[in-house]
């Protein structure tokens, strides 16, 4: 296979302000769950197979697997933990598979940012299932202070 004068595709393209807008809706979702200790809010959009890397690079496989990590985490050190949640890019590979890449500060309970510069930076990529996208992957990164 040729590839020396190969040209990358452009793979972005555009989505419908609905897609958008669900997709924003999936990190609030997720947001509002960490900080009420939601562990079946935080599992609601992740597909059946879906494949998650935590922050300290655990690999989770399976819904059912991650709402009972979601459910230990939760009830134990991420119990009195605050955080906000902001997509920084929304990446349409196809109409129906999108990248989302958001950031993650800690917060006080109040909502009042703790850290300056993203804590975490997160990867999801999600599939549009009969009107609904479902988080297929999650790679979670932390970021060096």
């Amino acid at each position: 296979m040729e590839t020396k004068n190969a040209q990358s595709p452009v793979v972005k393209g555009p989505g419908t302000d609905a897609d958008i807008a669900a997709l924003k809706k999936v990190i609030e979702d997720t947001e509002t769950a960490y900080n009420t200790n939601d562990a079946e809010l935080m599992t609601k959009y992740f597909a059946a197979e879906a494949s998650v890397v935590n922050a300290v690079g655990k690999r989770i496989v399976g819904r059912e697997a991650l709402l009972a990590a979601n459910q230990q985490g939760l009830a134990s050190f991420l119990k009195d933990q605050y955080v906000r949640y902001d997509v920084i890019e929304i990446n349409f590979v196809r109409p129906d598979v999108a990248l989302v890449h958001k950031q993650a500060r800690a917060t006080t309970s109040a909502g009042r940012l703790i850290d300056e510069d993203p804590a975490m930076l997160a990867l999801y990529v999600l599939e549009k299932e009969n009107d609904r996208w479902w988080i297929v992957v999650r790679q979670n990164t932390l970021v060096p202070s």
